[in-house]
């Protein structure tokens, strides 16, 4: 899913503010309906471990983003970055909380769990604005009260009725709402970051991987051509969204973007329910709504606050 650039601190310039409009809507929609279809990528690749696809995706993913940054001219910015002791620490913890995401994700995704993935990210949003109150001490608003107030409701009936696919759900927002989070608080673009996050993890990924193919158990090289392509494209399937969002970060108004996220998970749950055909426990249709109303909620208040925020013409 997408990252997001923060405060300052000892580390290159934030993204430029996005600019109002929807010029980069083309490109939003590309890196969400991306994210949304990941379940059908992984699905093809249940014949390999999930902490294998994980360490895949590390070390392809790094070496992609590393060409584009260089095609782009920016590995001087990776530079930087790597030689900040500041934006190393904070990006070695959240290169550990997106490796913990992707590994929950699709083990999730094997195991007939796409519908509490989606629930997962759908839960995402609502998080961001819990941590924020309490971590960073932002104000809420009483419609934001009141969504997170229908989306603990919606959490509290799927404890009762879904208690074995909740954890799915919970860990999937904490990891990434807390991912989130701690990149808000660190100035890095989120290529880079992303870059420098692969970069951290690619020795244990990489070495994780060797150890399999000297134990002649790994699946790269001892399952089949399809099955080594698709590894590989793990690396265009972590770069080429995070592209496209950040070209839609640049053009697109904060608000919009927020409010196009949830075609993510929508998307996954579609996927889930009508292609993999996975239950929908009552504890599930009564959950949903309410976590719906209350995304609902949050999103129109948002909306109104940016419209609020709009400097108004002479």
């Amino acid at each position: 899913m997408s990252e997001k650039a923060g405060a300052p601190g000892n580390a290159p310039s934030a993204e430029p503010k996005p600019q109002p409009g929807l010029t980069g809507l083309p490109q939003a929609l590309g890196a969400y309906v991306a994210w949304g279809l990941m379940p059908i990528f992984f699905k093809a690749l249940t014949t390999v471990a999930p902490l294998e696809v994980v360490a895949h995706r590390i070390v392809w993913g790094a070496l992609l983003l590393v060409v584009i940054l260089a095609l782009g001219g920016r590995l001087r910015e990776l530079g930087e970055v790597l030689r900040s002791r500041r934006s190393m620490a904070t990006l070695g913890a959240t290169a550990l909380l997106i490796a913990i995401n992707w590994l929950i994700y699709i083990w999730a995704v094997f195991n007939d769990h796409v519908v509490a993935a989606a629930l997962g990210y759908y839960l995402n949003p609502l998080l961001n604005v819990v941590l924020g109150y309490v971590v960073l001490k932002e104000s809420l608003s009483r419609a934001q009260l009141f969504a997170i107030a229908l989306a603990a409701i919606g959490v509290a009936v799927l404890a009762a009725g879904a208690l074995s696919t909740l954890w799915v759900s919970l860990a999937l927002a904490a990891s990434f709402g807390t991912y989130g989070l701690i990149k808000k608080m660190t100035p890095v673009r989120p290529m880079v970051g992303m870059a420098t996050e692969t970069l951290i993890l690619s020795p244990v990924a990489l070495g994780f991987l060797v150890w399999l193919a000297i134990g002649g158990a790994g699946a790269f090289g001892g399952q089949s051509r399809d099955i080594d392509l698709l590894l590989i494209a793990g690396g265009a399937v972590t770069a080429i969204p995070l592209v496209l969002f950040a070209s839609a970060a640049k053009k697109m108004k904060l608000a919009t973007l927020g409010i196009i996220q949830y075609l993510a998970p929508t998307i996954q749950f579609v996927l889930g329910v009508f292609v993999y055909r996975e239950a929908l426990t009552t504890a599930h249709l009564i959950a949903f709504p309410l976590i719906w109303a209350g995304l609902v909620l949050y999103s129109w208040d948002a909306w109104r606050s940016a419209r609020r925020a709009m400097p108004t013409s002479v």
